[in-house]
């Protein structure tokens, strides 16, 4: 009989590694909470890929006798050590398994400042995935600001969908940007020019460097935008901002079944096996460092659930991607000054409506939560949790299940099923 991978995630993580048990001659049950295969990186589905990794994977999954697709399938949990707790269609499904790779991606680093909470006022990567959902920003005037390269990356997308973007607003320094430039292109050649190639589309937009967020105004709805570089403050009038600080890995599922987190990612070893013998993990959970980290270490995990070795080629090209995800943390890490755009009476957390000065008393995440229910609503700490995090050293690392929204309905299943 052959041998059952479970993966959750069908970003190029997931499709890398769903792929390549393919290829070995494994079966595979891929489960993923889009509709469409691809995840935050390669979003859009199939018809809109321009990767062709994801289309060579994508075509060789769809219809295989040996693939299961689970899509608009959300994991809410686990309930034993080797079972999966999955709301699909408004059910409740166990899933057992065996083996099981986690590829859970990551989330975006939200960090407050006055009006960030205005409609109008997204993430990077939010705004990105609502312009790709097909929300219309043609003749939109579209302010892009925080660190990293995802803020060309969103401009690039609101340009193409006919938006005019005001200005790109990033917090680093260009004697920063310039060493990340030469970084480049002395060991990254090909993300240089992928690099240069977004400069030159985006020529004619301000590109305003060593900034950061003052404020986004209006009353009911994002009108304008304050950003501060040296001691002068713009305004730039806009309907959209996308702020991002970077991303943080997505390690909710990995802590509810008791894998090791360490500095905020899923920990593993050389064969991307995680603390617990039966699971592996690959792409941003493990650490941010795009689509070729992803793309590498999906594959290798695949390899060793099922006990196969890595070729000689799959190491060096998991040891360049990691290098190249060192090269953008030094860079892009957010940085302590960031933590002066959070004013005392700026809301932190956004569910509970929780000001910065109410959680200054606090010593710990756990003691503001019971004071204040800071990381109580709906998003259970996945948005201020980071925050926190960042604004104040808290350490968020409890997993309750359900760790996503799930139906009275699915819950109630998942009950029955128990009493069986």
């Amino acid at each position: 009989m052959k041998t059952l991978v479970h993966i959750v995630g069908s970003g190029p993580a997931g499709l890398s590694a769903a792929r390549t048990a393919l290829d070995a001659g494994a079966r595979i049950c891929l489960i993923d909470d889009n509709h469409a295969p691809g995840g935050q990186i390669w979003r859009g589905g199939p018809a809109r890929w321009t990767d062709a990794r994801a289309r060579d994977a994508w075509n060789l999954l769809r219809g295989h006798p040996d693939c299961t697709v689970m899509q608009d399938a959300q994991v809410i949990g686990c309930g034993g050590s080797r079972t999966l707790l999955v709301e699909t269609g408004g059910r409740g499904v166990p899933v057992p398994f065996e083996r099981l790779v986690l590829c859970s991606g990551s989330r975006e680093l939200s960090l407050p400042f006055p009006g960030w909470t205005l409609p109008g006022v997204t993430g990077a990567g939010g705004l990105q995935a609502l312009i790709k959902g097909g929300m219309p920003v043609c003749g939109r005037r579209v302010v892009i600001a925080g660190t990293g390269p995802l803020l060309l990356a969103t401009a690039s997308t609101a340009l193409r969908a006919g938006a005019h973007v005001a200005a790109i607003v990033e917090h680093q320094p260009w004697s920063r940007l310039s060493a990340f430039g030469f970084g480049l292109l002395s060991r990254h050649g090909r993300k240089f020019l992928q690099a240069a190639s977004l400069f030159a589309e985006l020529r004619g937009i301000p590109y305003v460097t060593g900034a950061r967020l003052v404020e986004a105004q209006g009353e009911d709805v994002l009108r304008g935008v304050v950003v501060r570089t040296g001691d002068r403050d713009i305004d730039y009038a806009c309907d959209f901002l996308a702020a991002g600080f970077g991303l943080v890995p997505n390690t909710d599922l990995a802590r509810a079944l008791g894998c090791e987190i360490v500095d905020g990612a899923i920990h593993v070893d050389d064969g991307q096996r995680t603390s617990r013998a039966d699971i592996w993990a690959a792409g941003e959970c493990t650490g941010i460092g795009g689509v070729d980290k992803a793309v590498a270490e999906g594959r290798i995990a695949a390899l060793d659930a099922l006990g196969l070795p890595p070729s000689g080629r799959d190491l060096p090209l998991r040891r360049a991607s990691h290098a190249f995800a060192a090269l953008l943390a030094r860079t892009f890490a957010p940085g302590a000054s960031l933590r002066a755009m959070c004013g005392p009476e700026t809301i932190v957390c956004r569910c509970e409506d929780v000001t910065r000065a109410r959680l200054l008393p606090h010593r710990d995440w756990r003691e503001a939560k019971l004071a204040t229910r800071v990381g109580m609503g709906p998003c259970q700490g996945k948005t201020c949790g980071a925050a926190c995090a960042f604004l104040f050293g808290w350490s968020h690392e409890d997993a309750r299940i359900p760790i996503m929204p799930a139906t009275a309905r699915a819950l109630s299943d998942f009950a029955k099923q128990g009493e069986a």
